[in-house]
This record gives structure tokens, sequence and C-alpha cells, in this order.
């Protein structure tokens, strides 16, 4: 695609869309403004117009997962939250799925390889309002009687890390290869979160 098609603005789009690309089908270490220049048929300087370095590139490719992430949960939350219990359970499948089926923007999203995360305003609303929406869940499963009472962002904290710490072991292929053949990734996910649920 030559750069003369880019309308104001569209570059931007396109550079971060050939990010998310890279990192999808050759992982982190091979992403660079030059290869995402490349891949998105422009010059090598192009990128410089919108994004000073490859830290700003990943901060917008994280913050296109995070409202990806918040995206489908919200989905998620407006079909199950009149029935809590399964909005728990959905929640943290949905939350799987998506690190399942993008992992390599997942560990970007949750890495830390950002050096200045504040620096980049959209990527930090992008987080807080996927953390603040995990939070209207447990919000909605307490008073549900699903979750157990008390601060409800101690609560989401438990929540995250118990399904986050699950799918990041999955990624990592160190759950036991025989309790994958036994169960469904879905049946060991509920299992899990009964640990803190009332009953």
């Amino acid at each position: 695609m030559e750069k003369d098609k880019y309308h104001h603005g569209d570059l931007k789009q396109a550079l971060i869309e050939s990010g998310m690309k890279i990192l999808k089908e050759e992982g982190v270490n091979a992403l660079t403004l030059r290869s995402a220049a490349r891949a998105a048929g422009v010059s090598h300087s192009a990128p410089y117009s919108h994004f000073a370095d490859k830290q700003a590139l990943l901060a917008a490719i994280s913050t296109m997962g995070f409202n990806d992430l918040y995206g489908r949960i919200t989905t998620t939350v407006m079909e199950f939250r009149n029935s809590p219990r399964e909005l728990l359970t959905e929640t943290g499948w949905t939350y799987i799925q998506f690190a399942v089926s993008e992992p390599n923007c997942f560990k970007l999203m949750f890495s830390g390889i950002l050096e200045d995360e504040h620096s980049y305003p959209e990527f930090m609303a992008a987080v807080q309002k996927t953390y603040q929406k995990l939070v209207d869940v447990v919000e909605i499963c307490q008073e549900g009687k699903v979750l157990r009472s008390g601060p409800q962002e101690e609560n989401a904290i438990a929540v995250w890390s118990l399904v986050h710490g699950f799918v990041s072991l999955y990624l990592e292929q160190q759950l036991p290869g025989r309790v994958l053949e036994k169960y469904q990734l879905k049946k060991l996910l509920i299992n899990t979160l009964r640990q803190l649920q009332t009953t």
C-alpha cells in the first residue's frame, strides 16, 4: 500500500494494526517502528509522525488490547448481569478466551514493558476502565450473594489474580497435562472460582 493512500489519521491506525499483526505472528522482539512501517507499506521514517519510539507504539497496541478486552467483558456483563453466578464464570471465561486468542498481545499488556506508562494517557484510561468493569462485576456478584461481602476492590483483585494466574499458567504450558486431558479448561475455571464463592 502506498503511503499517499492514507488519509490524515489513517496512518497511525495502519501502523498499530501492522504492529499487532507482527506481534501476533512473530512476537514482541520482531516488532519495531521500521518493521511496522514495512508491513504498512510506508517509508521507515513515516511512523515518527505518530510515534516517538517503539515504546509509544507498544503503548498504542496495548491500549487497543485493553479496549478489546473491555468491550468483550462489557458484552458479557450485559448478557449475564441478571444471573450473578453465571456472570462470574462467564467474565472469567471471556478473559481467558481473549488471552488464548491473542496470547502475545495479552502478555504485552501485562508485561510492564512500558518504562513510563503514565506518559500514555490513552493507555492508562483503557487500563482503568477495564479494571473498573471488573469491579462492577464483583459488585453485581456481591449483591447476588455469589461473592462474600467486603471491599469491592479487594474482592476484584482476588478474582483477577485467580483468573489471570490460571490463564497465565495455561499459556506457559505449566498446567499438568493429565489434568487438561481429564477436564475442559472452562470446567477448571469454574472449580478455581469456587474458591471465592460463598456457596
